[in-house]
């Protein structure tokens, strides 16, 4: 009945999907978060309405609502609105966090990985998730009395043992990375966030407008997310072609765009 694909987002820029400036207590712009672990997703409602207004463009209103179900509100909204492509959440699958003398590395959770376990198939079906503070063999750590102490952003991490991670990398090519305890993913993902405090001035003086101080958060650059897809087979023939032709596209998602935020390299599988 539904045949399964899935995306790969990286993000070329940071990337902000939460609260518009002055809709939270504080004038502070949080990204929206998963409940569980605490790390930054992207709704999967931004990336329809991206995929979206990108197809109208191209292919015209009708074509946007036979793939993406009609708009809210819209008169044929109140008969049928099911859409045939369908989008669940992206969520994080490595976050990069600054680390003296690599600079990066790339960091994920037993949990993050497992959803990623699930939306590849059987890519991955057959492979186990590693363990808590594995690390991948090309990560420089400090190796003390057979031990190896990777001097992170927030103390020093003891890496058990090293394996080969880049089944888990979308690309194949592994990063220096590192696989933390769930319990430990939420407090590194919020140091290794983007933050910016933005202001706005007077029109006519270099002034800032007291109405117009606002701190916001995004995601880094770097960060690798992945969302799973369901197109539903409606006996048609007609495929789905959103990047025309191509299954990769520069694309912003999110919002602040006008300030540089949301720039992402999107790869779509299984189509």
């Amino acid at each position: 009945m539904y045949k399964k694909a899935y995306g790969i987002i990286e993000t070329l820029a940071p990337l902000h999907v939460g609260a518009t400036a002055g809709e939270e207590s504080g004038n502070l712009n949080l990204i929206f978060r998963d409940q569980f672990t605490q790390t930054g997703i992207l709704p999967g409602s931004s990336i329809r309405g991206r995929l979206r207004s990108e197809m109208r463009l191209i292919d015209g209103d009708q074509a946007a609502n036979y793939w993406y179900g009609s708009e809210s509100g819209a008169e044929q909204s109140e008969t049928n609105n099911e859409s045939i492509i369908k989008f669940e959440y992206a969520s994080i699958l490595w976050l990069p966090v600054f680390c003296p003398g690599q600079p990066i590395v790339w960091v994920s959770s037993p949990r993050l990985l497992q959803r990623y376990q699930r939306i590849a198939g059987d890519a991955l079906k057959n492979i186990d998730i590693p363990d808590p503070y594995t690390g991948s063999r090309n990560l420089k750590a400090r190796e003390s009395r057979g031990q190896k102490t990777l001097f992170f952003n927030l103390g020093f991490l003891t890496i058990t043992k090293t394996v080969d991670l880049s089944p888990w990398f979308p690309s194949g090519q592994q990063k220096p990375a590192v696989i933390v305890d769930d319990s430990d993913i939420a407090m590194i993902h919020n140091m290794a966030l983007y933050r910016q405090s933005r202001v706005r001035l007077k029109l006519d003086q270099k002034v800032v407008d007291g109405h117009g101080f606002f701190n916001t958060e995004a995601l880094p650059e770097g960060t690798i997310l992945v969302f799973p897809i369901a197109i539903r087979d409606d006996k048609s023939g007609k495929q789905w072609d959103p990047f025309n032709g191509d299954h990769s596209t520069d694309i912003y998602l999110g919002g602040l765009e006008s300030i540089g935020f949301g720039h992402c390299q999107l790869t779509l599988s299984g189509i």
